[in-house]
């Protein structure tokens, strides 16, 4: 049962002032005016006018959400709801001819239609709701002016004749005719599409509605989305709407008269010739007939164009080489370079390795192509040990190797490298212990820190600033490399960590500066994760030199930390050279 409202007496007054509220001056509200079937969008055309004699056929499902409220004047609140649910199927079809026009008619058919039904308080009732009907019948015709469907730009040009088949009292029709002449382009760009029109819709109904402007509009409309799978899927928005340019064009793009819309849809392709769609957006002005909410779906047959296949080339010896092409076009034969035998059967190859006969210099004996016109065809050179290079070249003939330009390794086995480090055995200072490359051939391919009896013995010096115990940033390798022995080595229970230095200085200078250096090697162990309890320091100053301090290497060499173990858990295998 329709719900019915008692409205305050100054609200009746007005409806009662304004005849335009009356049931038999409704209009066409539906701002929705689908496009022609076989058009990839809902509201704009994509210009797909190719073939002749093409049809389409589909339904498109609209629902719209209070596209006609009446909102008080002074508050601005929505008071009362004219029409709450519009819900239309738009029966179309259309035909392609002479790949250039398209004929086209859709109806709007209303299966839901209800709203408010309004007490005028002695004035009669307002009511919208009529239940089921149909709308305006529309036809149309666009003619394609330039472009081809897909291609970066392309333009039409149509008319649409609206016909007075819907009631007015329902909102579903003008009771006049309406004509709409309209411009059209669309294009696409790599996976990006596009389509815009323009128009001008000609309402012979013009008398206002609530005060507002009513009649004849300027009508606009695009779409942008992007092809996907395989192009089969078209997904992006759509925005549509309309503008009222009658009286003297006052109402032009005021709020009420510019209903505007926008729909985030998708439509994709299914077997060619089947295509689906879905698309939901709000109104997004409060002119009339934009809802709050319009849902759409639609479903239409279109079949793909067929692109003719043109006639295969003759082929009389059907050896894969057309006519035009053969030198030899009544005798099967392969393909070559030369187009005086290309298509013509080969010269004799007897001994069937693939090279003719007449430039085989090993005719009767299977052999393999070469630059050398003495070889090109004959057998290649032995090769007993399979390692790619010819007896004759291979100093190790029998035993598998690989190519040098030395004469006297090339074809052998290359060096061993025990510790896969890269470093041959022959040129690695440690080859038993992994390391790096180093100019010193006395430190090449040894660990810069390595357990050696009870020290971990470093190939680099710790480096700190002059007179003080800051550790220098270059000395973070080799204190790495010590960090790396002490996680290896979990056994290792204790490591003195030494300082020395030089006997330049007082000799309480010098011991104090080696306290506080080892304490500086410990405190950079522990703080990446060494154990404490693992490591002591100790300075011992100027008291253990190493070399003679007369000397400034003597004295560089006396400036030293050593890692002495004093404490080690069970056996520990130690590599030494």
């Amino acid at each position: 049962m329709k719900a019915r409202r008692t409205l305050p007496l100054a609200l009746a007054a007005l409806l009662l002032a304004a005849p335009t509220f009356a049931q038999s001056e409704g209009f066409a509200l539906n701002r929705f005016d689908p496009s022609e079937r076989g058009s990839d969008w809902f509201s704009v055309e994509s210009l797909d006018l190719r073939g002749h004699a093409r049809p389409a056929l589909g339904v498109v499902f609209d629902y719209a959400h209070k596209p006609l409220v009446y909102y008080d004047r002074q508050t601005g609140d929505e008071a009362f709801v004219l029409v709450r649910n519009q819900l239309f199927a738009h029966l179309g079809g259309s035909v392609v001819l002479w790949e250039r026009l398209r004929l086209g008619a859709n109806l709007p058919i209303a299966v839901m239609n209800n709203g408010d039904t309004l007490d005028l308080g002695g004035g009669g009732t307002f009511e919208s709701s009529q239940g089921a009907g149909v709308g305006d019948l529309r036809l149309g015709a666009d003619v394609r002016l330039l472009g081809e469907y897909r291609s970066t730009f392309s333009l039409a040009a149509g008319l649409q004749a609206h016909l007075p088949t819907g009631k007015q009292d329902a909102f579903t029709g003008d009771g006049k005719v309406r004509i709409v002449p309209r411009l059209l382009a669309a294009g696409d760009i790599s996976k990006f599409a596009y389509a815009v029109r323009a128009g001008f819709n000609y309402r012979a109904q013009q008398e206002d509605f609530d005060g507002e402007a009513f009649g004849s509009e300027m009508t606009f409309g695009a779409a942008a989305g992007v092809r996907l799978v395989d192009d089969k899927l078209l997904l992006g928005p759509e925005v549509y709407g309309s503008t009222v340019v009658s009286d003297g064009g006052d109402g032009a793009f005021d709020r009420k008269t510019t209903p505007l819309e926008v729909v985030l849809g998708g439509h994709y392709t299914l077997a060619e010739d089947w295509r689906l769609g879905a698309g939901v957006g709000p109104g997004l002005t409060r002119g009339y007939g934009s809802p709050e909410l319009r849902v759409l779906a639609s479903v239409e047959y279109f079949p793909a164009v067929k692109q003719d296949k043109a006639p295969e080339p003759a082929d009389r010896d059907q050896d894969g080489i057309v006519d035009g092409q053969d030198a030899c076009p009544d005798v099967p034969g392969v393909a070559t370079d030369d187009p005086k035998t290309h298509g013509c059967p080969p010269p004799n190859d007897r001994d069937a390795d693939g090279i003719f006969d007449e430039v085989d210099a090993c005719p009767d004996d299977k052999g393999v192509a070469s630059d050398d016109p003495k070889k090109h065809g004959c057998p290649l050179p032995a090769d007993r040990d399979g390692d790619g290079i010819v007896d004759e070249l291979d100093a190790c003939p029998d035993e598998k190797g690989v190519e040098t330009a030395d004469p006297k390794t090339n074809g052998c086995p290359p060096p061993k490298d025990s510790d896969g480090d890269g470093i041959v055995d022959p040129e690695d200072a440690c080859p038993d212990l992994a390391g790096p490359p180093n100019e010193d051939p006395k430190k090449h391919g040894c660990p810069k820190a390595k357990v050696v009896g009870k020290k971990i013995e470093i190939l680099e010096r710790v480096e700190f600033d002059t007179n003080k115990a800051t550790i220098r940033p270059e000395s973070d390798g080799v204190l790495q490399a010590v960090l790396e022995v002490l996680t290896k080595y979990p056994n290792i229970k204790k490591v003195r960590v030494e300082g020395h230095t030089d006997n330049r200085g007082g000799a309480g200078y010098n011991l104090n500066l080696s306290r506080r250096r080892a304490a500086a090697v410990v405190k950079w162990l522990t703080d990446k994760g060494v154990d404490v309890a693992r490591l002591t320091s100790q300075g011992v100053g100027q008291t253990k030199p190493t070399d003679s301090n007369d000397t400034a290497e003597g004295r560089q060499n006396n400036r030293r930390v050593e890692f002495n173990i004093i404490e080690i858990e069970g056996d520990l295998e130690v590599k030494t050279k």
